[in-house]
C-alpha cells in the first residue's frame, strides 16, 4: 500500500481500542521477569560458552602482533579469535569505524579479540593474559582544537542554507545577539548492555541479540562475515533501552558469531560496562554559535545557526541546526554546519539526534533574546511562529499547533508567577521558572507486516518491528484488534524476528507511526481476503464484535478464516506528502528549580511538557516515552557529559559512577498534556512520533529556569554548580 494522498475516515477512526489508555499487553512478562532479553535466552540443554571481548588501549594506531599464547593456556579457554586472524572485513553500510578485522586501530576500546572459555568468569580472566604490541600514532581529541580545520561537508548531505539577507539583516536589525554554546559529548547508558548469544548450525547461524532495527543488523552483519544475508537469523523480541545506541550493528554479535564458530559452541558476549562509553557509539560535541536580529516590536528579522562537531574519518555530523531552519520565523536566515575530524570512538544517532542538542543551544539564545527585547519569553516565541516553513514559504506545515502548546503550557504551569531573576526564594533556595519549545521532525519508513486470522478467530500479527521499551507491541496489537473488529484478548503479536516482514524498525520517532501504519496496510489485504471468500462488498463491510457484517449478514470471524485460516501482508510505502507539506511535531517544556544559594546545586521540582504530535495511539504509553524523555533531558542539562582525555583518546568516566544520569525519583513532579489532534497528512493512522519530542528542549527550559532562579547565565552544559556559585547573590 501506497500513501500518497491525506487520509480520508478509516476504521482507525472508530477510536474502540486506537487511541485509548490500555496497559501494556508485555507488561506482565517484564514486572515477573519473564520477558527474555538478548543475553537471557537460556535453554538448559545447550552447552553455552562465554566470551569476553579485548579492547585497544589506544586510540589510533596500528597492531604489530598479538601475544595470545597465555590466554589460550587459561583454564576453561575454549578459543581466542583476535582481529588479525580474521584478517580485513568490510564494513557495514550503517558504521563508520569497523567493528572487528585487520590490524587498524581506529579509536580506543575498538574491539581486537574475544576469549572464549567455559564461564564468563575464566574468560573475563583470560582476556587480561592477550599481549598487544602498538605502533601508536596521532590522533586528534579535541574539537575546540579541531574545528580549526574543520570542512563542509558534501553539498549532497547537509548543505548550507540561507534565505534573504542575513548579513545585511543582522547589522541594521535594532536589537542583536550573538552567542556561543556548547554541548558535551553524551552516552545512551541505557539499563541493558549490547549483549548478543550465536549459534551456528552447518553454515547458518542463529542470533538473539539487542538490535532497534533487525534488518540492518542482519544485512550488515552478512556484509561483515561475508556470506549471505539469508543464512543469519536474527531475533531481538525485547530491548532493555537503546536510544539510538543499538540503532546499527554492534561488536557484540559480530564477536559472538566468530567466537561461536571458532569454539563450535553457541557463545554469549555481553559488553562490559566501559566498553558500552568507548566501544559504541555516543552522542557528539558540539559547538554553536546563533546569532538573532529583532526590531523593538520583537518580530524576529535575521537568524543564523552555525554548527560544528566531530567524528571519525568519513563520520557525519551532529545536524543541530535543524530545528532552526524550521521553528521560528525570519525573513533573513543562514545556517551551517562543519565536520572535525576526531579519533574518538564514533560519534553517530543518540535519541532526538540533531534537535536535542541544537535546541540546548537555540532555546537559550531564545530567552536571551526576548530579554534584551524587554518581553514575556512566551509571548516573544508566539510572536514569532510560523504556519509555512520559513525557508520556503510556498510550504505549509501539514499541522502546527506551537503556539496552542505554549498557551496551554503556561496557563496550566503558572508562567504568570515568574517573576524577575533572582527574585523567589523558599527557605535557602531561588526558585525560577524556565520554558522552551520543543520540536522535532515526522519521519516516516516502509513498513511491513503480515497479519493470520485463524479458525479460532485469533489474529496474529508477524512483523520484525522492535519494541525498546516504547510500548510497539501494545499499539500494534490496537492497530489489529480495530482494524478487525477484535478484542485485544484476540490479537496475538509476534515481534523481532528476521523471518518475519522487513518493518520500519525502532529510531528517529519513527517506529510507531510507520510500524502500525505497515499493519494497518497487511489488516486491509486480510479484510479484503475475508470479504472475497464470503462474497461480501469490501467496500461496504464491517468488522466487530468478533464478526463481519455486510448488509443484514454476518459471520464470526472464526467462520470466515476455515480451517486453513487466512492471512494478509502487505508494505507500507510513502508517497511525496512530505515534500509538498512540512511535517513536525511540536511542545512546550515548562520547568521550575531550585537553585541552592550557597552552594549553586540545582534541584528540579517540577515539569511540564505539552506535546501536539497527532493522534495518540495510546495515552498510557505516550505518556511514559515523554517522562522518560524529559528526564533524561534533565541528565543533559545537570550531569551528563563524557569527559575526554585528550592526550590519550578516550573517555574517562565510562561506567555509571562517573557518569551520572537521572532516575524519575530526582524529579518529584512530572505531567504531561497531549494536545487533541491528528495529522491525516502523516499516515492512515493520523498520527506522528512524540518519544524524542519529549526530549527536545528540555535541558534549555532547565536552563532558562536555573537562570531565572540565580541571574546566573550558562552556555555551556552540563550546568554544574561551579559555573553558578561564583555569580550567586552575597550570603548575609
Amino acid at each position: 500500500m501506497k500513501f500518497d494522498r491525506p487520509a480520508t475516515t478509516n476504521p482507525i477512526d472508530q477510536l474502540k481500542v486506537v487511541g485509548q489508555p490500555i496497559h501494556r499487553i508485555d507488561g506482565q512478562l517484564k514486572t515477573t521477569g519473564r520477558a527474555k532479553y538478548a543475553y537471557e535466552w537460556h535453554d538448559t540443554n545447550i552447552p553455552y560458552a562465554y566470551g569476553y571481548p579485548v579492547g585497544a588501549s589506544i586510540a589510533k594506531g596500528r597492531i604489530r602482533s598479538m601475544d595470545v599464547a597465555a590466554a589460550q593456556k587459561a583454564p576453561g579457554v575454549l578459543a581466542v579469535v583476535t582481529t588479525l586472524s580474521v584478517g580485513d572485513r568490510k564494513k557495514g553500510k550503517f558504521n563508520t569505524a569497523k567493528l572487528f578485522g585487520g590490524d587498524e586501530v581506529q579509536h580506543y576500546h575498538q574491539a581486537i579479540a574475544v576469549v572464549v572459555a567455559e564461564t564468563f568468569e575464566q574468560a573475563r580472566a583470560a582476556a587480561a593474559l592477550v599481549k598487544v604490541d602498538y605502533a601508536v600514532e596521532a590522533g586528534a581529541f579535541d574539537l575546540k582544537e579541531a574545528m580549526k580545520t574543520a570542512e563542509k561537508p558534501a553539498e549532497s548531505q547537509q548543505p548550507d542554507t540561507a534565505a534573504g539577507n542575513f548579513d545585511g539583516a543582522f547589522a541594521s536589525a535594532a536589537v542583536r545577539l550573538d552567542e556561543t554554546y556548547t554541548t558535551p559529548d553524551q552516552s545512551h547508558a541505557m539499563m541493558e548492555p549490547h549483549a548478543s548469544i550465536a549459534a551456528w548450525n552447518g553454515d547458518e547461524v542463529t542470533v538473539w541479540t539487542s538490535s532497534q532495527m533487525i534488518d540492518w543488523w542482519r544485512s550488515d552483519l552478512a556484509t561483515t562475515l561475508d556470506i549471505d544475508k539469508e543464512k543469519i537469523h536474527l531475533m531481538s523480541p525485547f530491548i532493555g533501552g537503546g536510544f539510538g545506541g543499538k540503532l546499527f550493528l554492534r561488536a557484540d554479535a559480530v564477536l559472538a558469531v566468530l567466537g561461536a564458530r571458532a569454539a563450535k559452541r553457541p557463545v554469549k558476549v555481553a559488553l562490559p560496562r566501559p566498553f558500552m562509553m568507548n566501544n559504541t557509539t555516543h552522542r557528539p560535541a558540539t559547538i554553536q554559535r546563533i546569532r538573532i536580529g529583532a526590531e523593538r516590536d520583537g518580530k524576529i528579522t535575521a537568524i543564523a545557526h552555525e554548527s560544528w562537531s566531530g567524528d571519525q574519518p568519513g563520520g557525519q555530523l551532529e545536524t543541530a541546526v535543524a530545528q532552526t531552519r524550521l521553528l521560528y520565523a525570519g525573513a533573513n536566515r543562514m545556517t551551517a554546519m562543519r565536520l572535525a575530524t576526531l579519533h574518538l570512538p564514533e560519534g553517530n544517532a543518540m535519541r532526538a539526534p540533531g534537535e536535542a542538542p541544537g535546541l540546548m543551544a537555540l532555546e537559550i539564545a531564545i530567552d536571551e533574546m526576548a530579554e534584551k527585547l524587554g518581553m514575556d519569553p512566551v509571548q516573544f516565541r508566539i510572536l514569532n511562529d510560523t504556519q509555512v516553513d520559513p525557508e520556503k514559504p510556498e510550504r505549509p506545515f501539514s499541522h502546527r499547533d506551537l503556539v496552542g502548546c505554549l498557551k496551554l503550557g503556561a496557563e496550566r504551569f503558572g508562567w504568570n508567577s515568574r517573576g524577575r531573576p533572582g527574585a523567589r526564594r523558599d527557605g535557602n533556595w531561588l526558585i525560577g521558572h524556565g520554558v522552551a519549545a520543543a520540536f522535532r521532525n515526522n519521519l516516516v519508513l516502509p513498513s511491513g507486516a503480515r497479519v493470520r486470522l485463524n479458525r479460532e478467530g485469533v489474529v496474529t500479527v508477524e512483523t520484525d518491528m522492535t519494541d525498546i521499551g516504547t510500548g510497539s507491541y501494545t499499539i500494534i496489537a490496537q492497530t489489529a484488534a480495530e482494524m478487525l473488529g477484535l478484542p485485544l484478548d484476540k490479537v496475538a503479536v509476534h515481534l523481532g524476528d528476521s523471518r518475519f516482514p522487513v518493518s520500519a524498525g525502532s529510531g528517529g520517532q519513527f517506529g510507531a507511526n510507520s510500524s502500525t501504519s505497515g499493519v494497518y496496510a497487511a489488516c486491509v489485504k486480510l479484510r479484503d481476503a475475508i470479504a472475497t471468500k464470503l462474497g461480501f462488498n469490501s467496500a461496504d463491510v464491517v468488522f466487530e464484535n468478533g464478526e463481519v457484517r455486510s448488509g443484514n449478514r454476518s459471520v464470526p470471524l472464526s467462520q470466515a478464516a476455515g480451517e486453513e485460516g487466512l492471512v494478509g501482508e502487505d508494505t507500507m510505502t510513502w508517497g511525496d506528502l512530505t515534500e509538498t507539506h512540512q511535517q513536525s511535531t511540536f511542545g512546550a517544556h515548562f520547568v521550575e528549580v531550585g537553585v541552592d544559594v550557597a552552594t549553586g546545586e540545582s534541584r528540579i521540582r517540577r515539569m511540564l511538557a505539552v506535546c501536539a504530535a497527532g493522534r495518540i495511539l495510546n495515552p498510557i504509553t505516550a505518556r511514559s516515552q515523554v517522562i522518560g524523555a524529559m528526564t533524561m533531558g534533565a541528565g543533559g542539562a545537570l550531569s551528563e557529559e563524557l569527559a575526554v582525555d585528550t592526550r590519550r583518546g578516550f573517555f574517562v568516566n565510562h561506567d555509571l559512577a562517573g557518569y551520572e544520569v537521572p532516575v524519575h525519583a530526582d524529579i518529584p513532579h512530572q505531567k504531561v498534556i497531549f494536545m487533541d489532534e491528528t495529522d491525516p497528512m502523516s499516515s492512515p493512522m493520523k498520527a506522528k512520533g512524540v518519544g524524542e519530542l519529549g526530549l527536545c528542549g528540555v535541558a534549555a527550559a532547565i536552563a532558562n529556569a536555573i537562570y531565572n532562579a540565580s541571574g546566573v547565565r550558562v552556555r555551556h552544559y552540563p550546568i554544574t554548580l561551579d559555573k553558578l556559585i561564583g555569580g550567586l547573590p552575597e550570603i548575609a
